[in-house]
Order: C-alpha cells, then structure tokens, then sequence
C-alpha cells in the first residue's frame, strides 16, 4: 500500500514558486490568509482596509519571493510583509498619537449596541481602543497581546530588538489601561483573547 504523499512545507512551496511552479504560491496564501487577515484587521480596525492591506502583502510576497533568505519561518516573512503593509496605510493617513484625556473621551464615545454578545463587545471596545494608539504600540501590541506571539516572535516579525517590543507593549498598556479599566471585571475577557489567539496561532 502506498503512503499519501508528504505535505510540503512552506519553504519548500516558496522554493517551488520561484521555480515556476504555477500552484505553489496559492497553497501558502491559502495556508495563511485567514491569520494574515487577522492580523491586518486588529491593526487597522477597518475591514475595508485590512483587506486591501493582505491583498497588497500577498502581492507584495509572489514578487519578492526570490527575496527570503530563510533565516526566519515563511509565516514570520509573512507577517513582517502584512504588518508592514499596514503600517504603510496607517502613516499614510498621518495617524498621530493622542492624549490620555482624547483616549478617554473616545472611550466615553463608544457605546455598544445593546444585543451584542460580550465578545462582540469586548472586541469593538478594543478595537476602538487600538486605533487610537501611534503605529508602533498598536503593531506590538496586536502581535504580543491580541495574536500571542511572544516577544521574539514579535521582535522578529517588526524586526527590532525583544527590549523595543517590550517597551512598546508597555506603553501602550499604560494608555490602553484607563480606557479598558471597565474590562478587568468581565470574567470572559481573557478567555475570549486567549482562545482567538490560538486558533489563530495554531490554525
């Protein structure tokens, strides 16, 4: 009886892509377009632009293919490529920090239609919470708090040092804090968190 043929690894669909190989380029999109997704739309908080966001990566990677070097995993490359396709359109609109007193304000602003869910909430709280971070903060901190990747993971997907990912999450805690306050109590919170972030982290 013959064995099923292994499942081939992402770098070695990245290689049969640069070959020529016409199909091996759309198994890794397919592999990874919901968690590239995922990623887009928590750091941009706007589906319209999280998925022109991914389109423009997953472009932006068939060209450059020849580029990996294979130092990091594909899906690290992946990611850098998205994260870095989303900061591109945020600085584009010349988003620009704001106050502790504007992020409370925005906080007081947003209010929850009364039939959704608590996770519906919860992630429109945060969401709108994020968008309000500068670029850098909100990046670390969706790949660390919202993703689960863990600071290395992060440090190489923005390629900066494990300290700088650190120090982003950390201020960007300390101004999420006051608006998210209101959460600590909801006893579903980090459950909601933790289980997207594996399923989204393991496939």
């Amino acid at each position: 009886m013959n064995s099923p043929p292994e499942t081939p690894s992402d770098a070695e669909l990245l290689a049969a892509h640069i070959n020529g190989d016409p199909h091996a380029f759309s198994e890794i999109v397919k592999r990874h377009r919901d968690r590239m997704w995922a990623v887009a739309l928590r750091t941009l908080g706007d589906p319209d632009e999280a998925a022109d966001a991914v389109q423009d990566a997953f472009v932006s990677a068939y060209r450059k293919a020849a580029t990996f070097r294979g130092e990091a995993a594909v899906t690290t490359w992946l990611h850098r490529i998205v994260v870095n396709a989303c900061l591109d359109r945020m600085r584009r609109k010349s988003v620009r920090p704001v106050a502790d007193d504007e992020l409370i304000e925005a906080a007081e602003r947003e209010t929850p239609m009364p039939d959704q869910t608590l996770e519906r909430e919860v992630s429109m709280e945060v969401s709108a919470a994020l968008k309000l971070l500068p670029t850098d903060q909100r990046a670390a901190l969706v790949l660390v708090d919202m993703m689960g990747y863990s600071v290395e993971d992060a440090a190489q997907v923005l390629e900066v040092p494990s300290g700088t990912v650190k120090s982003r999450c950390a201020r960007g805690r300390a101004k999420l804090a006051p608006i998210l306050s209101h959460l600590r109590n909801r006893t579903d919170l980090t459950r909601v968190s933790s289980a997207k972030g594996a399923e989204l982290r393991d496939g």
